[in-house]
């Protein structure tokens, strides 16, 4: 009993009734024309007869291997090394090569690596910003069609965006600590401009609105994601008189909880006994903290996947889209939140 033969380019071209120059076409996103309807009709071709092209053929063709950039700010950040590795093990499937940008969250290198990867002939582009702002050579590579934006999309652009859904976590997130009995509550945001920040801090408001409380009248200390911003709050917050503190700080990520946290604690500020701490992305580092910290999970690793397969897609290397492109965002309850006694939480 032999094998399947393996279907070829020339299969393909036969079952969509195409020319084998327009499948090539299609397949290297060459350049040359496709009509719309013809190329879908190429890629159901190929996903009907299990067509895998061969990436190593098309690099030697072409003289140059398939790659995709990722700018993203830092991979010191769990969540965005999760990002990364999904975005990594979609591409090692597919044979292309991962070009790792780091930005610092510096508007000045997220300005000079889209330049630059504008002008070189990598075959697209997954995009995570840290700083919320559209570039003038960010819009120039966008214009390409060829880009992807994962957990963070800038306005006024029209590029195809992976996401978690933010606001409807921090929702959950603040609906729970108001389940608590806490009345008397801090929020202490993300880089403002940030979409995340953004998102976050409505569900805030919309979980804060439906019980009754004014948004404008909860103090807000904008951070910037990280440890340091987390420390910081928390001696803003600990500089005020005892009885003006918050029982419970909702941060906007877990780098800020984390260091909000074992900056109380090596105040001798017990936590939640004294102050209720929140997060958000859920981390590895979150459940390992003590104690344990009580955030919101969004995942990185598949959302990361999800971006690549959205790109390839578009790029026509793979059939079908991705099967989600907005996930879920899960409230992971542990021990960082204190339910406080009746009458406690909103004491002045």
């Amino acid at each position: 009993m032999t094998d399947t033969p393996r279907p070829t380019i020339r299969d393909v071209a036969r079952r969509a009734e195409v020319s084998i120059g327009t499948v090539s076409a299609v397949i290297n996103n060459s350049g040359r024309p496709v009509a719309a309807r013809t190329r879908e009709r190429v890629l159901q071709a190929i996903a009907d007869l299990g067509f895998e092209p061969s990436n190593a053929a098309r690099s030697l063709k072409s003289r140059r291997i398939s790659s995709i950039g990722f700018i993203v700010p830092d991979l010191g950040n769990a969540f965005f090394a999760d990002v990364a590795e999904g975005i990594q093990l979609v591409l090692d499937q597919a044979d292309f090569l991962l070009v790792l940008c780091l930005t610092w969250s510096d508007t000045a290198r997220e300005e000079h690596y889209a330049h630059v990867l504008r002008t070189q002939r990598l075959d697209g582009v997954i995009y995570l910003s840290g700083t919320g702002r559209l570039s003038p050579s960010l819009q120039a590579l966008a214009s390409r069609g060829a880009m992807v934006f994962v957990d963070e999309c800038l306005p006024g652009i029209d590029v195809p965006f992976i996401s978690a859904q933010n606001r409807q976590g921090a929702a959950a997130m603040a609906r729970h600590v108001l389940a608590c009995g806490h009345r008397r509550l801090l929020l202490l945001g993300g880089p403002p401009g940030l979409w995340t920040s953004e998102q976050r801090l409505a569900g805030y408001h919309d979980a804060c609105r439906e019980q009754g409380l004014d948004p404008a009248h909860l103090p807000l200390i904008d951070g910037d994601y990280t440890e340091r911003s987390g420390e910081q709050a928390a001696q803003q917050i600990l500089a005020q008189p005892r009885h003006q503190w918050p029982t419970a700080v909702l941060c906007a990520n877990d780098l800020m909880a984390i260091g909000l946290i074992r900056y109380c604690q090596q105040q001798g500020i017990a936590v939640p006994e004294v102050l209720s701490v929140t997060g958000f992305d859920d981390i590895p580092a979150a459940a390992r903290i003590s104690p344990p910290l009580t955030t919101v999970r969004q995942p990185g690793h598949e959302m990361g996947a999800a971006a690549a397969h959205l790109l390839l897609h578009r790029l026509g290397y793979l059939a079908a889209p991705p099967a989600r492109e907005a996930f879920p965002a899960t409230v992971m309850l542990r021990g960082s939140v204190r339910e406080m006694e009746p009458g406690s939480g909103s004491r002045g």
